[in-house]
């Protein structure tokens, strides 16, 4: 089954480019209520899912223990823009724990945030595993098994406990079967496992209903969920995607990117969740693709919320001199679709 195109890029009076993808929108009761395209279709969540790799943290008392609140929630769900105000939270979510920088095996970057690495460039500085977009989420890996006393070497490994308990949340939220054959490396060094796109956006459904997981489940996945829509710059950053989806209703939209064109979220009021996925892993569109297919879900009884999704969903292009050349556009498809 070939996916539809679901958002295309204008130049002039033309479209130069289409990207395909699918989407699918969960209800509490797990049913698929709209969709396109192949959603049983395998993908790798990437960092869409940050929030169930989360639920350890809470689950387990460490979030507690350590006086976490929801700026540091937010940030153990985060793939962060590498900003000072992030790096200093997730050194501050390590030291509670005993911990230091050189604990994290993430891996370095540069900050995703242009300023923020011209200015470290500027002053002679190196990246650090801090700047690391998913700092926060590794401080929260490290934070849990510090509070259960585990063995924090190679917390990173499939076969680590810390990793073992992450996918069996996985497993128990979206009732995907993950195994080794469909087991991958992220960006991050941990493991990641594909699973049918609708399995996602059930699993996010599931967490902000409250319903088909365990109580003490839903109640860890709803605290994340609203840390992240409190605090979402700590989740995104400045300018991002991320943060002006959430700012446009804030405390009802919850939507998280990750890496090769997916998006996962959740409209909680609803009880709602969605996962997309692009074909050719263009992050323009799947930016594009959340806002338009949020702005479908609720056109009926927010319009002027609706029409401020929409303005997101409809970027302008511009070349080096500022003058408009084009823009992204969803198609009817989505229209069609979500309706």
């Amino acid at each position: 089954m070939e996916n539809p195109v679901l958002v295309e890029v204008t130049r002039g009076p033309l479209v130069e480019s289409r990207h395909r993808g699918a989407f699918a929108v969960v209800d509490a009761g797990g049913a698929i209520v709209a969709s396109a395209g192949d959603v049983e279709r395998p993908i790798y969540p990437r960092s869409a899912i940050k929030v169930f790799q989360a639920l350890p943290l809470v689950e387990s008392g460490a979030a507690d223990a350590f006086g976490f609140g929801d700026a540091e929630l937010s940030l153990a769900c985060a793939s962060h823009s590498g900003e000072p105000g992030h790096a200093a939270l997730a050194a501050s979510m390590l030291e509670r724990a005993g911990l230091g920088p050189v604990c994290l095996e993430c891996g370095a970057h540069w900050p995703f945030d242009p300023a923020v690495a011209r200015d470290m460039a500027r002053a002679g500085a190196e990246p650090t595993p801090l700047h690391n977009n998913c700092s926060g989420k590794h401080a929260g890996f490290l934070c849990t098994a510090a509070h259960l006393g585990e063995d924090i070497a190679g917390y990173v490994r499939a076969e680590h406990v810390v990793q073992r308990r992450v996918t069996a949340a996985i497993a128990d939220v979206t009732g995907a079967v993950l195994s080794p054959d469909v087991r991958g490396t992220d960006g991050c060094s941990i493991p990641t496992y594909a699973a049918p796109l609708a399995s996602f956006a059930r699993g996010f459904a599931r967490l902000a209903a409250g319903t088909g997981v365990p109580a003490e489940r839903a109640r860890a996945g709803r605290r994340l969920i609203e840390a992240c829509m409190a605090q979402p710059w700590e989740m995104s950053g400045t300018g991002r995607a991320c943060l002006r989806v959430m700012e446009a209703a804030p405390g009802r939209i919850f939507a998280k990117t990750g890496a090769e064109g997916v998006f996962c979220g959740a409209l909680p009021e609803q009880g709602l969740g969605f996962a997309l996925k692009i074909d050719d892993g263009a992050t323009r569109a799947a930016e594009s693709l959340v806002a338009a297919l949020l702005a479908e879900l609720v056109r009926r009884t927010e319009p002027d919320l609706a029409a401020r999704l929409d303005a997101l969903a409809t970027p302008v292009l511009r070349n080096w001199e500022g003058a408009e050349v084009g823009g992204l556009c969803p198609t009817p498809a989505v229209v069609a679709a979500a309706r």
